[in-house]
C-alpha cells in the first residue's frame, strides 16, 4: 500500500483519517509544524491501534509519503500547501479545506477563486494531482469505533487520482463516490455549513449526507 502522509495530522479530523488508514494496515505518517507534536499524536494512535505510525514535519512527511492529505483549517491552507509544493510535485494531493469563516461557520462563504479546491489549486500549481474530499464527514465520527452513516463525494480533474480518493474513503469505512470535476467541489464546501447549521437546529451529533438510489459502479 502506498504511504500516507498527513499535513496538519495533529488536528481532529487528521488524527481520525490516520487512525482509520492505519487500522486499514496503511503506513502513515503524521505531519505537523511541530515535530515533537506530530511524534506525539503519532505514539497515541500506534498504541491504540497496535500499528506504527511515524511522524514529522509538514515538510518531511510531504517529502517522503506516496499521497499526502491536507486536513488543516481553511486560514492555514494556503501557507501549508505552498510550504509543501515542491515536495509533493506530481504526487496525489487530497486537501479537505472547507472555508468556513468564523463567526458565521453556518453561512456559505466561498472564497473568491470559487472554492478552498480551486484556492488549492491556484496555490500548487499544474504539477500536482490534486483531489478534494472528506468535507462532510465529522471528525469525532471518524475517530471513534462507530459505523459512519455517511458518503463521500471526492473531487478531481485526474481520474485515475480521484478512484484513489475513492478507495481510500472505502478504507475508512464510509461509501465514497466520484463527485466529478475539480471545480465541483464547491458544492460539498458550501454543504459543510449547512450540515453545521443542521446540527444546531436539529441537535444532531454530526449531521453527514447519503446518496440516495441504487448506484452502479463506473467501470
Amino acid at each position: 500500500m502506498a504511504v500516507i502522509g498527513i499535513v496538519g495530522g495533529t488536528g481532529k479530523l487528521g488524527a481520525a483519517l490516520a487512525g482509520r488508514w492505519a487500522k486499514a494496515g496503511h503506513a502513515v505518517l503524521i505531519g505537523s509544524r511541530s515535530a515533537e507534536s506530530a511524534e506525539a499524536t503519532a505514539a497515541g494512535l500506534s498504541e491504540r491501534f497496535g500499528r506504527p505510525v511515524g511522524a514529522g514535519t509538514n515538510l518531511d512527511v510531504a517529502a517522503r509519503a506516496d499521497i499526502v492529505v491536507c486536513t488543516v483549517p481553511w486560514a492555514a491552507q494556503a501557507d501549508r500547501l505552498g510550504e509543501i509544493r515542491e515536495a509533493v510535485r506530481g504526487k496525489i494531493v487530497i486537501d479537505t479545506s472547507v472555508p468556513l469563516v468564523p463567526p458565521r461557520v453556518m453561512r456559505v462563504q466561498l472564497p473568491p477563486e470559487g472554492s478552498a479546491a480551486l484556492r488549492a489549486q491556484a496555490v500548487l500549481g499544474d504539477g500536482v494531482r490534486l483531489v478534494s474530499a472528506f468535507h462532510n464527514v465529522a471528525a469525532h465520527t471518524l475517530a471513534s469505533d462507530a459505523d459512519v452513516a455517511c458518503d463521500v463525494l471526492v473531487f478531481s480533474d485526474d481520474k485515475e487520482a480521484r478512484a484513489v480518493g475513492v478507495a481510500l474513503a472505502k478504507d475508512l469505512g464510509v461509501r465514497g463516490l466520484h463527485g466529478g470535476a475539480l471545480a465541483n467541489a464547491a458544492a460539498a464546501e458550501a454543504l459543510t455549513s449547512i450540515l453545521i447549521f443542521l446540527n444546531k437546529t436539529y441537535q444532531v451529533d454530526g449531521a453527514g449526507i447519503v446518496i440516495t438510489g441504487t448506484l452502479v459502479e463506473p467501470a
